[in-house]
């Protein structure tokens, strides 16, 4: 059985994956601004006998004191955790110039701070363990970003970088890292309940950043991605032997990460005389 530590059960990715680890027997300490999940509060009629068991925390993540309180209560409740996921945030959408300093702020206190104060206050319990996992839910516009999304997609690829990062640091130490980026799932994550909008659309973006508000508000409901087939793609990932540092979901994320592997590819090659060109040349 495995022990979970999920931040914002409440709906979309979070609910799904709680669902889904309860459904195998695992515990779940998942996390939620407020109330319990009306799906995870009303279990089936006839639930399964090894039906997993379920700790409910209130928190918020823009108080990072409460944030790492709420580690060190999972694993007094449970003992010891197995998996942290970082899943909580919210998107900003917009361009970059009308995005205020509070705007900002409050994006990467959830979206960046929030994650790394969980991490941290977790390492010291799975050092001590000698294993776990931390898998951190990015987005493919951390990877792949497009235009109306760049201060989200900034938060994202931070959160890449850091997971690249410690999963060199932790692995000598038997703990696993993975990002899972995902493209677009059927949640509600286009609604108000976890997008904001930087001010009002200003003409002369009409072309970029006007094109893809409209792509957003077109796709909503309509995403191409299954959160609950996503979160058997994170119980697969988590009960590898050898599961991956980065993993991404969906085939619109696969699509627009290799067009963006591709593109930066061929930019690599065409400046390569330049690239090599900025070393010291030795004296003969």
């Amino acid at each position: 059985m495995t022990t979970w530590f999920i931040t914002g059960i409440s709906r979309g990715l979070g609910l799904a994956l709680a669902k889904a680890a309860l459904a195998q027997g695992d515990t779940v300490v998942g996390t939620v601004r407020e109330g319990t999940p009306q799906p995870l509060a009303q279990p089936p009629a006839q639930p399964p006998a090894d039906r997993g068991a379920l700790h409910v925390l209130t928190l918020d993540l823009a108080d990072g004191d409460a944030a790492e309180a709420a580690v060190g209560r999972a694993f007094a409740l449970a003992g010891r955790v197995d998996v942290i996921v970082n899943n909580a945030g919210y998107g900003l959408l917009g361009a970059v110039e009308q995005a205020s300093d509070a705007e900002v702020e409050r994006l990467f206190a959830i979206d960046v701070f929030a994650p790394f104060r969980i991490i941290r206050a977790a390492l010291p319990h799975l050092r001590s363990q000698g294993s776990g996992h931390i898998v951190n839910i990015t987005s493919v516009a951390g990877r792949a970003p497009g235009p109306g999304a760049g201060l989200y997609a900034a938060a994202k690829h931070a959160l890449e970088g850091l997971s690249a990062s410690l999963a060199q640091e932790v692995g000598p130490l038997g703990i696993k890292v993975t990002a899972v980026a995902p493209g677009a799932f059927r949640t509600d994550f286009l609604s108000a309940h976890s997008i904001r909008k930087s001010g009002a659309a200003d003409p002369a973006y009409a072309a970029s950043v006007g094109r893809s508000s409209a792509a957003f508000d077109a796709m909503a409901g309509r995403q191409l991605g299954d959160p609950d087939r996503a979160a058997q793609a994170i119980l697969a990932l988590v009960r590898s032997e050898n599961p991956p540092l980065h993993l991404l979901l969906g085939t619109d994320a696969l699509a627009r990460t290799r067009a963006k592997l591709d593109s930066v590819m061929g930019e690599m090659a065409a400046w390569e005389g330049w690239t090599c060109g900025t070393d010291f040349v030795e004296p003969a």
